[in-house]
């Protein structure tokens, strides 16, 4: 056999392998498998995080004790701002080609980002008041942070109000695609425009501009959040699958127990 007939009977099983998981049958089981280890990783690092920040990290010397807020605002902020990107992505992906478990996932993650997005806005308002000497600022960041929150409503708001899963999907997926352009101007708005946040504490081009301690405290909080985030996206997911898909032969089969989950 020649190469060109090798690599030519070698296609099809590639395709195979790289969209298995596209399928609601075929990435439920495998949801089901990494949801109890990033429940266990979420509630591991949470108590490592909070232990860290509230326990062993110094007092501030200008703030006190009430910067140690940041050890939840901070990765709140930072998680509302990811997912929603990732909201934005799969519904790019489900677009382009047409996959149910993109607009699914994109649907998962929603609550959870909308989530992230308040803690935020509520951690800083508590953060403002000893710190600026008030709850809220109509400054670039924080405008922006709310305006992050209004489409995670917008967006889930859309999906409940149209019937059709389909078209709920498409409609929802504009609002989460062109309200992408709200992230950038949420991280970048302290460098465009005079406002009362400070800069970044953490950047991947400057050194670290806190005690070892903090920081250390500030990224187990960063990753306890990711846990949570992918634990309860997955938890959603499955759901959302089981909703869907209640039609299919495999839910009706996963129903009878005559699958694994």
């Amino acid at each position: 056999m020649s190469d060109s007939q090798l690599s030519a009977t070698r296609a099809p099983s590639a395709g195979v392998s790289l969209f298995h998981y596209a399928s609601p049958q075929t990435f439920f089981p495998l949801a089901g498998k990494l949801l109890w280890p990033s429940w266990i990783a979420a509630v591991a690092l949470t108590l490592a995080g909070l232990y860290t920040g509230f326990f062993i990290a110094p007092t501030d010397a200008t703030q006190g004790d009430s910067y140690r807020i940041i050890f939840i605002h901070v990765p709140a902020a930072w998680m509302s701002m990811v997912v929603y990107l990732a909201m934005a992505f799969w519904c790019a992906v489900g677009l382009v080609f047409n996959t149910r478990l993109s607009f699914m996932m994109s649907s998962a993650l929603a609550p959870t980002g909308a989530l992230w997005a308040f803690v935020a806005l509520w951690t800083g308002a508590l953060w403002g008041k000893p710190t600026w000497g008030t709850y809220w600022a109509w400054d670039a960041r924080m405008t922006s942070e709310l305006i992050l929150f209004f489409l995670y409503c917008g967006y889930m708001a859309l999906q409940a109000a149209i019937d059709d899963p389909r078209r709920a999907d498409r409609a929802g997926a504009l609002i989460a695609i062109v309200g992408a352009v709200n992230v950038p101007i949420i991280y970048f708005s302290v460098k465009w425009w005079n406002t009362l946040h400070q800069g970044a504490s953490v950047s991947l081009t400057q050194s670290p501009s806190m005690a070892s301690t903090m920081l250390t405290g500030m990224l187990l909080m960063a990753l306890a959040a990711w846990a949570y985030t992918i634990a309860v996206a997955l938890m959603r997911v499955r759901a959302i699958m089981i909703e869907r898909e209640r039609q299919t032969d495999w839910v009706r089969q996963l129903a009878t127990g005559e699958t694994k989950a």
